[in-house]
């Protein structure tokens, strides 16, 4: 088989929900970002890093991502990759083009399994990088739930490159894209939903102080701070107004590709789940919140769906 294309590296999410873009104010005053753009029904906020935005706010109908932001270095690459999408059978959303948003830049769009919108750009508006004592500088991961974890793993791995890293036992499965440990991981549900999107402050130091700024504010971890076996990086969940789970992480295992190779972590050996033993296992109410709600994704963006199957994903 020849080389896979791969996607480069994890550039933010847009989350959408009824009245979500009214919870901004959490996010600029307690989480730590910053408002890079507002529109009718929707918000976009920056980190620290160059990325236009990390995270989005989008008025929509469920509760649930309305994409994925992947980056690519080229319009090659993404001529590539889209070449690649298409002849692996992915649902494909259009050619590559000019994206017309405020973001500029060369890309396109597909549905993965669960019918989550990825989109995939090159270039684009890029801040100057602007670093800030313990806010976030990036989207390190994003973790998803789905009914067919190992179906959905070898999508990614087939359709866009991605590599394992590591698995938890046989409930989820950590995906790389970058030298990052995982950029995205998979975890077993009973149905599509997001389980939480992290974001990355620089250091050790930031990160607790982090943690120490939401607990000044009023809000603490409801999970954490502990540190992962899978990935070496110190995390700390919290729950944001709209019942997403968000997390602090920091200091996430680079890969070294020529060295390095997946295992599998035990669930039932705490010290495996969480180095430091701080942070214990999460609760019932913790693995609840995680399941997260029901995303449907977008079936009416599948070609050839009639109303009727629409309606029966709804």
């Amino acid at each position: 088989m020849s080389e896979r294309i791969r996607v480069e590296s994890l550039r933010g999410i847009m989350m959408r929900g009824p009245g979500l873009p009214a919870t901004l104010p959490f996010y600029q005053d307690m989480w730590g970002l910053t408002l890079a753009r507002q529109e009718d029904g929707a918000a976009w906020l920056k980190g620290t890093g160059p990325e236009a935005y990390l995270y989005g706010l989008k008025d929509g109908p469920v509760f649930g991502i309305d994409h994925i932001h992947f980056n690519m270095p080229d319009a090659a690459a993404i001529d590539a990759l889209h070449a690649q999408v298409t002849a692996e059978g992915a649902v494909v959303l259009g050619d590559p083009t000019a994206f017309d948003d405020w973001i500029g830049g060369y890309g396109f769009e597909i549905l993965d399994p669960d019918l989550r919108r990825l989109r995939f750009r090159a270039g684009g508006l890029r801040h100057d990088e602007e670093p800030q004592w313990a806010m976030p500088r990036k989207v390190s991961h994003v973790v998803l739930n789905t009914p067919d974890m190992e179906g959905v793993q070898e999508w990614y791995e087939r359709v866009l490159g991605f590599r394992v890293s590591d698995y938890s036992a046989d409930q989820m499965v950590f995906l790389r894209c970058s030298s990052d440990h995982h950029s995205i991981a998979l975890v077993r549900g009973h149905y599509a939903s997001v389980n939480h999107v992290a974001f990355e402050v620089p250091t050790l130091n930031e990160f607790m102080r982090a943690i120490g700024r939401m607990k000044q504010k009023g809000h603490v971890p409801t999970w954490g701070p502990g540190r992962h076996g899978p990935g070496n990086n110190p995390f700390a969940y919290f729950v944001s107004p709209s019942g997403f789970v968000i997390e602090f992480t920091s200091e996430l295992q680079q890969i070294d590709e020529a060295t390095h190779e997946a295992q599998v972590w035990p669930r039932d050996d705490p010290e495996k789940m969480d180095q430091w033993m701080t942070a214990g296992p999460p609760t019932p109410a913790q693995r609840a919140v995680m399941q997260g709600r029901p995303d449907p994704g977008f079936p009416e963006l599948v070609p050839g769906r009639n109303s009727r199957d629409k309606e029966a994903t709804a």
